[in-house]
């Protein structure tokens, strides 16, 4: 299976960042889909019911513990691994995020977007 097959969904309303790791993941060969808030990811994950999720925590409209929140009790996208990839980096929000169905937490200013990319590998090795 190619990596074409596999949808990565960004949630990112930093516009640059969203193109960095959209351009990269792209070179990865992976099929990328994106929002810039918080309503509009829920919609589209719903919708596209992507591989794994790229979710920023402080997203406009619907932040990213109450997108993760409504993603693990749908049960359309429950199973859907989450990577929240933020800057918040306070252990409490950390533990909420693992709390809430999370299986990684970056923070975005300790990771290359290569280390981003590894992680993202690595996750999707081990829900196929």
């Amino acid at each position: 299976m190619t990596n074409k097959n596999i949808k990565i969904f960004i949630a990112e309303d930093d516009k640059f960042l969203s193109k960095i790791y959209r351009t990269r993941l792209e070179q990865e060969d992976y099929t990328i889909i994106a929002a810039n808030n918080g309503i509009d990811a829920v919609e589209k994950i719903i919708a596209e019911q992507p591989d794994l999720i790229l979710l920023d925590l402080l997203i406009p409209q619907k932040n990213g513990f109450d997108v993760l929140e409504e993603l693990k009790a749908n049960s359309t996208t429950q199973n859907i691994p989450v990577i929240i990839l933020s800057n918040l980096g306070q252990e409490s929000d950390v533990e909420k995020g693992m709390k809430l169905g999370a299986i990684d937490f970056l923070i975005k200013a300790n990771f290359s977007i290569d280390e981003v990319t590894g992680k993202i590998k690595e996750h999707l090795k081990e829900t196929k």
